[in-house]
């Protein structure tokens, strides 16, 4: 008997991502494909220490909030800095204590600038939204509750001030106010940035207009990415059947793929190649970009 189809179901499966993934397939296909694709993974470099110094202050300031409302204070933010420090990265000792330092005041200041009183929404929080094309989720930093609408807030520890234009054109930020106004139902347009070195806050509010601009253009990579991975996928499981296919060999330590799946991942050479975490697999990366040491991303 024919097989009666279901009206309204999608012809394929959804896409399921994060904004971290969409990024990344457009910052480098390459590193797409290393990141989520390879199994197993290739193995990274050593760890950064800007983001030992941005993982410390994200999980101090999570922490802080969940302290009883006594004690949110500036001194206890720097305690929990402190206890959650993290030393990788670092050229020694003395740089670590050194940053340490300087993280520790960072939140204190943060912190006493804010109302312990005013109890977020959502500390940490995954929120999650799907469309016809992408299961999409996330974790929010800070979503605060102000009057009758949510305003989505994430924390900045870079050497470069974030600005509106970087509120404005992030589809994480924008796919975090969707997500968390479905899950709350309740409205949620103002996206901000918040830098903390310099005490600056880069902020944007969206119109349902751009939102909806936002969300198209995450279908739109979403479809790219989903296409390359369905390729992948199938040649994949056709060495795992034994299947045998045309191989090449990268000579760095990367899967070695045929080079009709290594065209859909192209790298893109540029200066960010300094940073990747996958630069020893990368001869093109490492043609175009000084290589540096686990310590120069941190802030002068």
């Amino acid at each position: 008997m024919e097989q009666l189809g279901l009206d309204g179901m999608p012809t394929r499966r959804l896409y399921t991502c994060t904004p971290s993934r969409l990024n990344t397939w457009l910052d480098c296909r390459r590193r797409y494909r290393f990141t989520y694709l390879d199994r197993p993974a290739p193995q990274k470099g050593p760890p950064w220490a800007h983001n030992s110094v941005g993982a410390s202050v994200h999980n101090a300031l999570a922490a802080w909030w969940r302290e009883p409302y006594d004690r949110r204070t500036p001194v206890m933010a720097a305690v929990l800095l402190t206890n959650g420090w993290i030393r990788e990265g670092f050229r020694d000792e003395e740089q670590s204590a050194t940053w340490r330092d300087r993280a520790r005041a960072m939140v204190s200041s943060y912190v006493a600038t804010l109302d312990p009183g005013e109890e977020p929404v959502g500390v940490e929080r995954t929120v999650a939204t799907r469309t016809s094309v992408i299961a999409i989720s996330g974790r929010v930093d800070r979503l605060d509750r102000r009057g009758d609408e949510l305003v989505v807030v994430d924390y900045k520890t870079g050497r470069r001030p974030p600005t509106s234009d970087d509120a404005r054109t992030s589809v994480a930020l924008a796919v975090y106010a969707i997500a968390s106004s479905r899950m709350m139902r309740r409205a949620c347009r103002r996206v901000e940035l918040h830098h903390l070195p310099t005490g600056t806050v880069a902020e944007w509010e969206h119109t349902d207009e751009s939102l909806a601009r936002h969300l198209g253009r995450a279908e739109d990579i979403a479809t790219e990415a989903a296409d390359a991975d369905d390729a992948y996928r199938e040649w994949a499981g056709r060495e795992r059947k034994g299947v045998p296919a045309p191989r090449r060999e990268d000579g760095a330590g990367a899967a070695a793929v045929p080079p009709e799946i290594d065209r859909l991942f192209p790298p893109e050479p540029g200066p960010i190649c300094s940073w990747c975490d996958f630069r020893r697999h990368c001869p093109e990366g490492r043609a175009v970009s000084p290589d540096k040491l686990p310590w120069d991303g941190l802030p002068a």
